[in-house]
């Protein structure tokens, strides 16, 4: 199988590392010095479950790789317009394009410009970060990919995925409801990194602090809120299960779009935060603790991307 791997950050380089360690044919989409140090030494992760390296193809050029059966996209939920545009003009009929990225509509978004049969619908769960260019960092939670058709259907295509998957030897569900259980990851990522990213806390301060925990709280109940409008079926018991991942993880653990914004580097604000702030005022409901926390932190995202 031709798979793309389009980033090789802490998402792309992970999953796509091991589907290299597996021998399949892999080509990364990378850039700078990540580029480069791929190229010169090969891409190294450091995993709690075991450390390895690989040396794939990789190349700046998308326009390199012919026919690929399926182009996975590890970059951030801000980056999937341009990087849709890109990979259009090499996708066949049968090519399979898998979002794993943080965010509510990345699926949606992706079949407005490429023909939505090459379009699945995905998530993954992992804690991992760049370290250096080249060298991926996977330092908490079992890594997971769950993803599906569109319209859920259990089709030939997803299952021989399934199989790609489980010969790299990493945790992989074909989904009964792919879009609740991107809502599910939604909202614990969601709800967790604007509120890291506004205190500049880590987990264990976090979810220690009374007011901070009602906070976290208040905000998983407005994104339920405008799920259920959206015809989502995020419940309570999904609230408690964020705040049960929480407590859960190690307390030195952040977020990756709170590591962004604390770094000065563009993040995905807008696609979390924000995005619950949008469709509230789509659909004439009020997130008054969302709204706060996006609003506190655009200025520091507009200065991040240079349009301050």
């Amino acid at each position: 199988m031709n798979i793309v791997v389009y980033g090789a950050g802490g998402v792309g380089g992970y999953f796509g590392g091991l589907l290299a360690k597996a021998s399949f044919e892999v080509t990364f989409i990378a850039r700078g010095k990540t580029l480069e140090a791929i190229k010169t030494n090969g891409l190294q992760v450091k995993s709690i479950k075991g450390d390895f390296i690989v040396k794939p193809k990789v190349t700046n050029d998308i326009s390199e790789v012919k026919d690929p059966d399926v182009i996975i996209l590890g970059v951030k939920s801000w980056q999937i317009e341009e990087v849709a545009k890109q990979i259009k003009p090499v996708l066949t009929k049968n090519t399979l394009v898998l979002p794993l990225q943080n965010g509510a509509d990345n699926a949606d978004r992706l079949r407005e410009i490429l023909n939505p049969k090459n379009v699945l619908a995905g998530l993954c769960k992992i804690v991992s970060k760049i370290e250096a260019p080249g060298v991926i960092n996977h330092f908490a939670f079992e890594p997971e990919i769950v993803f599906g058709e569109y319209d859920n259907q259990k089709s030939d295509r997803v299952k021989d995925l399934k199989s790609v998957f489980d010969k790299a030897g990493f945790k992989n569900v074909i989904s009964d409801d792919i879009h609740l259980d991107i809502w599910k990851k939604f909202l614990f990522i969601a709800t967790i990194s604007g509120m890291g990213a506004l205190t500049r806390s880590k987990f264990g301060v976090m979810r220690s602090d009374e007011h901070i925990r009602s906070m976290i709280y208040q905000t998983a109940h407005e994104i339920v809120t405008i799920a259920n409008a959206k015809g989502i079926g995020l419940t309570n018991e999904d609230v408690d299960m964020v705040l049960a991942v929480i407590d859960q993880l190690n307390p030195e653990t952040t977020a990756s779009m709170q590591r962004d914004i604390m770094e000065g580097r563009p993040s995905e604000l807008d696609n979390f935060n924000g995005y619950i702030v949008k469709t509230g005022k789509q659909l004439h409901i009020s997130t008054p603790i969302n709204s706060f926390t996006y609003h506190c932190l655009l200025p520091q995202e507009k200065k991040a991307r240079k349009l301050l």
